[in-house]
């Protein structure tokens, strides 16, 4: 089964919690800013992640959404 990752630039603000929690780490910090300047985080492969949901229960802005890709 494999995952999409949605991060809402507008949203995030960097403080990197989700990258620490990914067990995968395919979360990273990318060099696109948001309109707060924060440079946003960034998902490197969606097929590797896992839906655990991790990522998305730690991050104090909602910013993270993981959806089942359809088949």
């Amino acid at each position: 089964m494999s995952y999409i990752v949605k991060i809402d630039p507008k949203r995030c603000k960097a403080c990197e919690l989700c990258v620490l929690a990914c067990p995968k780490k395919i979360l990273y910090i990318s060099e696109k800013t948001n309109e707060f300047g924060f440079n946003v985080i960034a998902c490197q492969d969606d097929k590797a992640c896992t839906g655990c949901l991790a990522c998305a229960l730690i991050c104090p802005d909602v910013a993270i959404e993981i959806y089942k890709e359809s088949e």
